[in-house]
């Protein structure tokens, strides 16, 4: 599901200016990719964030680059949205791979799409994204010049780089503008596991009524906290002269420019309430969330004054004592499991018989749970494959490659067909006897493919490799015979 963020205000924050960039990773472990920006041009620095920007050439090689319709361009419009990646006629699954990652890492994902009517014929997409081998989300562009962003929270898993994939379901071409990852501390969000990620339904900065979108270098997490008011329900409270802290065991880290800022009822009789829908879908046609309420009381209470309130999500009470929250510092109230089962969900905060004052909201976060339970291919396998993809530039996208093995052994031709458990047979059969394996293929032939066998394939054991129709020459690796010959 895509954030439910204004578009213009995506549009701006996103704003940049061209300067030379080196690298692809900064020196915060940010990873800004600029999806379509040519391999030869320069990298940018964003005028408003001051975070680098590269190309996506050394992240993926399907697809192809696009610019945008110049009509849907305005002035103000950030760089990161001119160009964009497109995937007409690839496979159906296409993957930015991100090496640079540290595995076991929690990280912080958000992917950006205009698609502005790029190819011409004025036909939006829907298509789906995923971490790995586990569904994130569908992307539905409504229109030309409405810009999406989409966000996830997870772990990268140990021994494989992290991969992001767009999956064409038969609803128009996938593309992509944009794509960042921010590392987070462990300890930050701990509903996001092993077992589960976050993806972002919504994430409210309250208690401002302008358009500022806060986040890097604000948020050094580069979050974007999105302003939201209800002039008719709620007054601001602000104490922009006074820092919010937080406390050493925060697991949230909000930043202070989003805390100085609040929300109280107009009506001091009445509830602080926010609500959101649930959006199920074919993928995840039920889909259970997870919220985080951040207070801090910003006024110092006169004498006897007292301010605490129940807070309550659809009428289940979150505390069984009323919440009151610290002078100045940072408080946040979550879940610690999801919420399943309802059409509609809202947060209620009541003020208790014993409170003088009505109950505060500084920031809310909402997000639908990600199960990331699903199996990767074997890493071996990741890593031999992508060496046999290196060693011969072979551009089709390996996850959708599908390998048996035919090399020359002296006057005969051998088919070396390798499964799991770690057992390699050598055929002396023809290709169409080799129907009844019912293995993960991985169809290299007739890519003009020249040079030796790599020893890399000794380390894909759970495939079938068809390499017909090139030009391979010399010997089989020593290893590779070695590891067949101790299997037969």
């Amino acid at each position: 599901m895509a954030a439910r963020w204004l578009p213009l205000l995506l549009l701006l924050v996103l704003a940049g200016v061209v300067l030379r960039v080196h690298g692809q990773a900064d020196n915060l472990g940010f990873i800004s990719i600029d999806c379509g920006l040519p391999v030869s041009a320069s990298g940018y620095v964003d005028n408003a964030s001051k975070l680098s920007f590269v190309s996506d050439a050394g992240f993926i090689d399907a697809g192809t680059n696009y610019n945008m319709s110049a009509e849907y361009i305005t002035p103000s419009m950030g760089r990161s949205w001119h160009t964009l990646r497109s995937f007409a006629g690839a496979s159906a699954r296409n993957c930015y791979t991100l090496r640079s990652l540290v595995s076991g890492l929690k990280y912080l994902i958000h992917a950006t799409f205009m698609y502005g009517n790029y190819d011409g014929v004025n036909r939006v997409p829907v298509f789906d994204l995923h971490v790995g081998v586990n569904y994130w989300t569908t992307v539905n562009i409504s229109d030309a010049d409405t810009p999406v962003m989409v966000e996830v929270i997870t772990l990268i898993a140990v021994d494989r780089p992290a991969q992001v994939c767009l999956v064409n379901t038969g609803s128009g071409t996938p593309f992509i503008s944009g794509l960042g990852l921010r590392p987070l501390k462990d300890s930050l969000y701990p509903m996001a596991n092993a077992t589960q990620g976050l993806v972002l339904l919504s994430r409210s900065n309250l208690g401002t009524s302008d358009s500022k979108v806060i986040r890097f270098p604000d948020d050094p997490h580069d979050r974007f906290w999105i302003p939201e008011s209800k002039p008719t329900e709620w007054s601001e409270i602000t104490t922009p002269s006074k820092a919010v802290q937080h406390y050493d065991n925060d697991n949230f880290d909000v930043p202070s420019a989003v805390m100085q800022m609040a929300v109280t009822p107009i009506n001091d009789s009445k509830p602080i309430e926010y609500s959101w829908d649930a959006e199920p879908s074919a993928k995840n046609p039920a889909p259970g969330y997870m919220c985080i309420l951040h207070f801090s009381e910003l006024q110092v209470l006169p004498p006897g004054a007292a301010r605490q309130f129940y807070i309550n999500i659809n009428g289940i009470l979150a505390l069984d004592n009323g919440f009151t929250p610290d002078y100045l510092y940072s408080d946040p109230v979550h879940s610690t499991r999801a919420f399943y089962g309802f059409h509609q969900y809202t947060v209620s905060l009541n003020a208790t018989p014993n409170s003088t004052l009505p109950p505060i909201l500084n920031a809310i976060e909402i997000f639908s749970v990600l199960p990331t339970t699903g199996v990767p291919t074997a890493a071996q396998d990741v890593s031999a494959i992508t060496a046999i993809r290196g060693k011969y530039q072979v551009k089709k996208n390996w996850m959708e490659i599908r390998v048996c093995l035919k090399v020359s052994h002296g006057t005969d031709w051998l088919q070396l067909c390798c499964f799991r458990p770690t057992k390699c047979h050598w055929l002396w059969s023809d290709w169409q006897h080799l129907s009844f394996f019912r293995q993960p293929q991985r169809d290299l032939s007739r890519n003009n493919l020249t040079g030796s066998i790599p020893a890399s394939f000794r380390n894909c054991l759970h495939s079938l490799f068809y390499l017909t129709g090139n030009q391979l020459s010399g010997s089989i690796p020593s290893g590779l015979l070695k590891e067949c010959k101790m299997a037969l």
